[in-house]
């Protein structure tokens, strides 16, 4: 299985990365030279992705523009904020997304690869087990930028879990994934999470998980931002582009 389309989701607010995200949607931050949303086509594109739908809502105009020169991508509107879920939801009710999976990566979402392609390792795992939804997990540890209390927990030989209230979680989501359109099957209308398809793919023990092996960025606010930049001018994970 090699996915051949993907999501983009670039419709927030980007609220705690203002005041940067007041002039410029989060997406387009800059981040190692170009917008971070950059970094993501060229990463799909080199996994073999031809398709991607990039939704937008806040500076949609910006987005648009930066989207006009890139080849099969196409910018979808959201005049009412879907969430997560309900922008998925509505591409899929407009016949826009395939029968077979499908990446959905954030837009605010930059990843060093490890040994391997990461996309690569997520189709992989996906066609090795029988899920509905696989998530791109970094562990806590390493991630450059304050992570909270986490959102997963995965001891060894024991099955994949959320954090409990007074957990704190080794693992965060890394903002990639791999889905089957049907879990879309019994949604409800948007606005909607997708921790709510991921919650119930997890009742049914089919929802996956990989652990990141190389370096991923939390790019939440704008110290962040600075740290990840840093970071990357120091060559601490070497040349990323």
């Amino acid at each position: 299985m090699r996915p051949d389309t993907a999501v983009i989701l670039s419709a927030g607010l980007g609220v705690r990365m203002r005041p940067l995200s007041l002039t410029t949607p989060k997406p387009l931050l800059t981040l190692a030279g170009r917008p971070i949303l950059a970094h993501a086509l060229d990463r799909l594109r080199a996994a073999g992705v031809r398709r991607i739908f990039v939704n937008a809502h806040h500076l949609a105009d910006k987005i648009e523009e930066f989207l006009q020169n890139e080849s099969g991508v196409t910018l979808l509107r959201e005049p009412d904020l879907l969430d997560t879920g309900g922008a998925i939801a509505a591409m899929r009710g407009r016949d826009l997304l395939p029968q077979t999976p499908f990446y959905v990566v954030n837009g605010d979402t930059y990843w060093v690869d490890g040994t391997k392609d990461t996309l690569a390792r997520m189709a992989q795992a996906y066609q090795s087990q029988e899920i509905d939804v696989l998530l791109l997990l970094a562990r806590a540890a390493g991630a450059v930028a304050e992570t909270g209390r986490g959102d997963f927990l995965w001891p060894r030989g024991e099955a994949l879990r959320r954090r409990g209230e007074r957990d704190v979680a080794p693992y965060l989501y890394a903002g990639l994934q791999l889905i089957s359109p049907q879990i879309f099957e019994s949604a409800p209308p948007p606005p909607f999470s997708m921790n709510l398809l991921w919650d119930q793919a997890l009742a049914k023990n089919r929802l996956g998980a990989i652990v990141h092996d190389g370096v991923w960025f939390h790019l939440s606010t704008p110290d962040d931002l600075a740290r990840a930049e840093a970071v990357l001018e120091a060559r601490v994970v070497g040349n990323t582009t």
